[in-house]
């Protein structure tokens, strides 16, 4: 575990480090795209995010191949080569898109050329374990077009559902750690070697995008583009890929003293490779069904933008940014370890209690869209400034910071602003009117 924890480290700081001269290059270079109808930031921000992280990404892997125990996993498997070459392609596929722009048929070729290289160079899927039947060794044919789909699919989730600040990259991380816990658990838990890649794989995501929130989060400094969502999208799709296609179910089931408890430990990993990346992300799967039945419909390309997205709906009924994405890590947290909480004791009630528990407060939590809450002020040191209360320099009392513009409409900012802070909403709209009725005053009186 320290040898993750280090590599988990060196991945998050090289990360964080080189995002700083990246946004600076990002800017020489002209990578701020101007502003388009379905995007939420008002100003011009620089993309090419995704180049700091492929940076740590091979920080990580560099250090995690001179430690004593991550460094067999690279004398003992070519995966982790196969993850470079495959992630060099896309993200050099990224980087030429968020500088110039690259055309949706051309840039889901690459995809697909980068997932064959993968499986070209052995991460791909061998078997399945059905219930009832057992373990079904795949053709090559079929092997690899089921791991070109997974990862095509995976790719274009989380690229779909980026596109809050810090959106992207939050959830990827929490289905990176979930992921983490399952692999390494089976590693550790059963001594099946064969599952080291992808735990190492979830590790070093786990840096990654660790590296890359604090310049991401609302206001973001700097977007990682499709140089890093792509990027991140198949790294955790080649974890997938690699504990499916390397753990044999036969070897678990002699760890776990029966079939059915093997199918139930594979859960994690076989439904989102039967059932595409459900389990772990699928919030970004969601929308990425969503978004494709909807521009269907209306006789578009699937790949045509618009503004119908997950996290645009949560802004159109009022949520703010910050809390839009804050419900988004919520319901991908709760999906992610909730899944992993069922491979380990699926017969436990008291998880399937704490699961609907939990998902009712989500419900609650997404149907109070103008609940803003208040913090005491001895926590207020704990929490961002726009939770903070702050005194007027009148002295008029307590006026609570809210974030500017956030959710797309600025009317009532103010409005919301001192309603977070307390102040009644009669004495809002009478302070209002007295502004009004000043104002008419002056008006007036000029023209005299």
């Amino acid at each position: 575990m320290r040898e993750y924890l280090l590599t988990l480290c060196v991945t998050a700081a090289v990360t964080y480090l080189l995002t700083g001269p990246v946004r600076k290059f990002a800017i020489a270079a002209g990578a701020m795209p101007e502003i388009r109808a379905r995007d939420v930031h008002r100003e011009p921000t620089p993309r090419l995010g995704g180049i700091a992280m492929f940076g740590g990404l091979c920080a990580g892997l560099l250090v995690a191949s001179q430690l004593t125990n991550t460094s067999s996993v690279f004398t003992l498997s070519d995966e982790p080569r196969a993850l470079l070459a495959g992630a060099g392609l896309i993200w050099l596929l990224g980087v030429l898109d968020d500088k110039w722009g690259v055309d949706a048929l051309i840039k889901l070729g690459g995809q697909m050329i980068a997932a064959g290289v993968m499986v070209w160079q052995g991460l791909t899927v061998l078997w399945l374990p059905v219930p009832g039947v057992g373990s079904v060794a795949l053709t090559p044919l079929q092997g690899t077009l089921l791991t070109v789909a997974l990862v095509v699919v995976t790719i274009n989730a989380v690229n779909f559902v980026d596109g809050l600040d810090g959106l992207a990259s939050g959830m990827v991380c929490i289905a990176a750690v979930a992921f983490f816990m399952y692999a390494y658990r089976i590693w550790y838990g059963h001594g099946i070697e064969a599952a080291a890649p992808a735990t190492l794989f979830a590790a070093v995501l786990m840096g990654m995008c660790l590296g890359f929130l604090p310049h991401n989060m609302h206001p973001a400094r700097i977007f990682m583009g499709d140089s890093g969502s792509m990027l991140i999208g198949l790294v955790l799709a080649a974890g997938a890929v690699s504990i499916t296609g390397q753990v044999d179910p036969d070897v678990l089931t002699g760890a776990t003293g029966s079939v059915r408890s093997t199918v139930q430990e594979m859960v994690p990993v076989y439904v989102p490779v039967v059932l595409l990346p459900l389990s772990v992300i699928a919030v970004p799967i969601a929308d990425l069904v969503l978004a494709v039945v909807r521009r269907t419909w209306r006789g578009q390309s699937p790949f045509a933008a618009d503004r119908g997205h997950l996290h645009h709906r949560l802004l159109e009924i009022g949520h703010s940014h910050s809390r839009a994405v804050l419900i988004m890590y919520f319901w991908s947290a709760l999906i992610a370890f909730g899944t992993v909480a069922f491979s380990v004791r699926s017969s436990s009630l008291v998880i399937v209690l704490a699961i609907v528990l939990l998902s009712a407060v989500g419900l609650v939590i997404l149907l109070m869209p103008r609940f803003t809450p208040r913090v005491p002020r001895w926590a207020q040191r704990l929490v961002p400034p726009r939770y903070r209360i702050r005194r007027t320099a009148a002295g008029q009392g307590p006026e609570g910071a809210a974030e500017p513009g956030e959710d797309g409409a600025a009317d009532g900012a103010g409005q919301r602003a001192r309603g977070a802070a307390g102040e009644p909403a009669g004495a809002t709209a009478l302070s209002e009117r007295e502004r009004l009725a000043r104002e008419g005053r002056r008006t007036v009186d000029s023209r005299s």
